[in-house]
């Protein structure tokens, strides 16, 4: 193909981890000044890898990638890594220049507030583990600003955000006048500032670059993939006529049969002209989360609380709530609160104020998967957590979350984001809690499965905790009970 002028160009680039797993195949797409795109793709289908690609920390098994000279590419991923969560947060910015700053304090305040997060003189020296996870994403996104690029690329970067932070973020990239790349299934989000949309296609290994935003392009696939289906119904049906007719022919002998080879000709041709047509992800199976047997009485109680103020002081409250079998209660405020600060302290026993009854079994579901050991096997985590080792039964469950065939003895730290949630729900599943504590648990999951999950704990019949700040999965939930830690 000609090459186009452009901010980034792949030209016919394929990539392959090793000869089993083909991720890209002679992919062309151009990203010019300005774009800001939204990547659209299946589970697997190699989106993170593309950022890869295009910051250059790997480099293609065929074809091109031209970068404009001197161009300076910026990614801010899901997480941070676990590398950086002990340092402060001077040494965490410090941390994406190969040079020291020396004017790094003032560097640090700008993007701060770009990002809208409250700072005052002793936030440089504090520790990056001791934000929240929504002030966390906003670390993440302020450390690749401070870097002023050219290309920013933001993965899942609504993870973790409050209402008032998806808000900003939406405002700053509308505004943003450099090029913008963006994984995200939030579509509200995407549809609010995307001009265009790349589709990874999981099947094919293509990359389609689509103009519009981010409902427009949904909008033109869907149409695309009716009228595939439409085209290959019509052949499949005029390809069985005509073997009939073929079968037919060829029985009566003489010039018949080559009537009948002559239509079995016309058959393949058919064959061929019939679409891919494109696929969608497999969603995970509905599932059940049973409760602890025999709960009875008060599960869980709590009569106070401390949350942070905007300053950092720690405020304490007072707090009426009961929660017996079957009582839903959600947890609600702002990012930086203190949700995730209560839910752990809830979890380990040590929160001032809260009552877990002896005997009821916790489950904990923790945004950064911490209760699962990265060094386990997934095999292995799942057989921790059952009462009595069911192979049969493991594995039965393990597959509703489509962890099947190798992945299920891989360790868990070598997953996506999107499969230690799921290997944490399945965990929930064998663990049969009384309690159930979840702190976001829709992030970095595939969008087609919340439905299920969110029916899953609608259903749920013990007692039950949750924060989360995406009102969409919310209302698909029985919640019984609210605390505002704001008010």
């Amino acid at each position: 193909m000609a090459r186009e002028e452009g901010v980034v160009n792949f030209d016919e680039v394929s990539f392959e981890y090793n000869h089993n797993k083909p991720i890209l195949d002679e992919v062309s797409f151009v990203l010019r000044r300005g774009m800001k795109m939204a990547v659209m793709g299946q589970n697997g289908a190699g989106k993170t890898t593309l950022f890869s690609l295009m910051t250059g920390t790997r480099e293609p098994t065929s074809g091109e990638i031209h970068r404009s000279h001197g161009m300076k590419v910026a990614i801010a991923s899901q997480v941070i890594p676990r590398e950086k969560m002990g340092l402060t947060v001077r040494e965490f910015f410090q941390s994406y220049f190969d040079t020291k700053v020396y004017d790094i304090d003032p560097r640090i305040d700008k993007v701060l507030e770009v990002v809208n997060l409250q700072h005052h003189e002793k936030l440089h020296d504090r520790m990056v583990k001791s934000f929240s996870g929504g002030q966390q994403a906003r670390l993440l996104l302020a450390s690749a600003l401070i870097q002023d690029p050219d290309l920013l690329l933001l993965d899942e970067p609504t993870n973790n955000l409050d209402a008032a932070g998806i808000e900003h973020l939406t405002k700053f990239l509308v505004d943003y006048d450099k090029t913008v790349v963006v994984i995200s299934h939030d579509a509200d989000f995407l549809n609010a500032f995307t001009t265009g949309v790349l589709y990874l296609d999981v099947f094919t290994r293509k990359i389609e670059q689509y103009s519009g935003n981010y409902r427009d392009v949904q909008r033109d696939i869907l149409i695309r993939i009716e009228k595939e289906n439409r085209k290959n119904a019509q052949l499949a049906k005029k390809i069985q006529e005509n073997k009939d007719k073929a079968n037919f022919f060829a029985q009566k002998g003489g010039k018949m049969r080559l009537v009948a080879k002559k239509m079995r000709t016309e058959i393949e041709e058919m064959e061929e002209e019939k679409v891919d047509v494109r696929k969608e992800d497999k969603t995970i199976r509905p599932f059940v989360i049973p409760a602890q047997d025999d709960l009875s009485g008060v599960v869980f109680a709590l009569t106070a609380y401390t949350t942070l103020s905007p300053n950092g002081k720690v405020v304490t409250k007072k707090a009426n709530v009961s929660l017996r079998k079957n009582n839903h209660l959600l947890l609600k405020g702002p990012n930086g609160i203190g949700k995730s600060t209560l839910l752990e302290a809830i979890a380990n026993g040590t929160a001032a104020g809260a009552a877990i009854t002896e005997g009821v079994k916790v489950g904990y579901y923790r945004q950064d998967f911490s209760t699962l050991d990265f060094n386990q096997s997934v095999f292995d985590a799942l057989t921790q957590v059952m009462g009595q080792p069911d192979e049969k039964r493991l594995r039965s469950v393990a597959a509703s979350f489509l962890i099947t065939g190798d992945v299920i003895h891989t360790k868990i730290g070598s997953l996506s984001e999107g499969q230690k949630g799921l290997v944490a729900f399945a965990s929930l599943v064998l663990e049969k809690p009384g309690l159930l504590i979840l702190d976001e648990p829709t992030n970095h999951i595939n969008f087609r499965h919340l439905p299920i999950i969110a029916k899953a704990l609608d259903q749920y019949e013990g007692a039950m905790v949750l924060v989360s700040h995406v009102p969409d999965f919310v209302e698909k939930i029985r919640i019984d009970d609210v605390l505002d830690l704001e008010k």
